[in-house]
């Protein structure tokens, strides 16, 4: 027996609610029905868009962190997304696809997948079409690139002062506890949020949400960087961000786009509204930048690009391109004053943003698609009330953050009292190139 979305896509309201979420059924050839034939199209766009996913974190999250930290921890930085992401792909493939998307179970899946258990060439998986499938290994491979860059953005929050094993072991508890949960919760096709119709089209609250508060609670345990307040901490290679964040934008199309499985007319609207809310970012946080504090920024320019992009995310296939333009600006506004004026009010050092960005703008996101999906205002619709939509979309933001910011704190604390979190404070001043990888990035 095949799994599919048949049931599910027979109304307008799943078409622009359950479709927008990453409802990802794997829909098996049964001995009954004739195998379906994968639609070649649908999975060449699939392996594209996975490997612009595999871009978007090395090299470009890669680029974007490193350039936003101090030269002596460039080559650290970059070791941590780079072998962050590599092993959580591994782990993603062992067990973790298997207990987000196997079993009938609502909060966490099973080990029947274990290892690819069962998965072969001719396993497939259902897209949002009646009967047009892709591969099942192509699925595996598009929704591991998701968990594990998700996991390297959380790393921004503590960088230039955690030791590399322990950031290590913080990507196995955070991946196993936090990514899998919400990404079952959301996506699942049992999934507690999924079943109320909550809207994530790629992944505001799985990925946005969930990342940023790891961020947060992992650096305020962690503590500040040595010298933060009191010595300055430019970044020290801006054209690095800016390289970074294009390889990011240009990357997401496969995040976002691909996230509808297929390659049709829907896809459409989902690509104009990643391109367009990210081009609005951009304008709206260098305009308000220039207006507020005298001049226009690249990173600036690169930091409004990522916080679009992350904006739209949930709801790039809920929004109509009026309701992007909308968010753009929004979001823009809203994360600058994250990173410029509430971060500093609140006195913590998330190094690189990722809760100013990434937490700020994936919540804004979250809540746009009650408001901006609605059908009344040019979006997508669902079948609902505007206010149960937005409570629905609340409970998983709130979700997200509770599980994400528990876990967190456990690992980082389990850490701190077992092989450490930081190294010593000489250490930290020469730089964790040298001391963690007996490397540097420059000469």
């Amino acid at each position: 027996m095949r799994i599919d979305l048949a049931s599910i896509k027979s109304s307008r309201w799943a078409r622009g609610a359950l479709l927008a979420s990453l409802a990802f059924l794997p829909a098996l050839a049964g001995a009954a029905d004739a195998a379906p034939v994968p639609d070649k199209a649908d999975t060449t766009w699939m392996m594209v868009s996975t490997l612009l996913v595999i871009m978007m974190a090395i090299p470009g999250l890669a680029l974007f962190y490193g350039g936003m930290v101090r030269a002596k921890n460039m080559l650290s930085m970059s070791m941590q997304v780079f072998v962050v992401f590599s092993l959580c792909t591994v782990l993603w493939v062992i067990y973790g696809y298997s207990l987000a998307f196997n079993g009938d179970a609502t909060y966490f899946g099973d080990f029947g997948k274990f290892m690819l258990a069962g998965v072969n060439a001719d396993s497939t998986a259902a897209t949002f079409t009646d009967g047009v499938v892709i591969p099942e290994y192509v699925f595996i491979a598009f929704q591991a690139t998701f968990a594990a860059i998700t996991t390297a953005l959380a790393v921004g929050g503590f960088a230039e002062r955690t030791r590399f094993s322990a950031v290590l072991i913080f990507a196995v508890i955070w991946f196993t506890f936090s990514y899998l949960p919400v990404a079952r919760a959301v996506w699942g096709g049992t999934g507690w949020l999924f079943n109320k119709g909550a809207l994530d089209f790629a992944g505001g609250t799985v990925v946005h949400i969930n990342a940023g508060i790891a961020g947060l609670v992992g650096a305020l345990i962690c503590g500040k960087r040595t010298g933060y307040g009191t010595t300055a901490m430019p970044p020290h290679n801006v054209p690095y961000i800016m390289v970074g964040a294009a390889l990011l934008w240009v990357g997401w199309f496969g995040f976002n786009v691909g996230s509808n499985l297929e390659a049709n007319a829907f896809t459409g609207l989902v690509f104009i509204n990643t391109y367009l809310c990210t081009a609005v970012a951009v304008c709206a946080w260098m305009f308000a930048e220039w207006i507020f504090r005298g001049k226009p920024t690249m990173l600036g320019a690169a930091s409004g690009a990522v916080a679009g992009l992350v904006a739209i995310t949930p709801a790039c296939g809920v929004v109509s391109p009026g309701g992007a333009i909308i968010l753009g600006v929004v979001v823009a506004l809203v994360c600058l004053w994250a990173v410029a004026g509430l971060k500093k009010a609140l006195g913590y050092d998330d190094s690189l943003d990722v809760f100013g960005v990434h937490c700020v703008g994936g919540i804004i996101g979250a809540l746009s698609c009650a408001i901006l999906g609605n059908a009344a205002l040019g979006g997508q619709g669902y079948d609902a009330t505007m206010g149960h939509q937005f409570w629905v979309q609340t409970q998983g933001v709130l979700y997200a953050l509770i599980v994400s910011g528990v876990v967190t704190a456990v690992a980082f604390y389990l850490i701190k009292f077992t092989i450490g979190l930081r190294p010593s404070e000489d250490v930290e001043r020469e730089g964790l190139d040298i001391s963690e990888h007996g490397e540097r990035a420059y000469d």
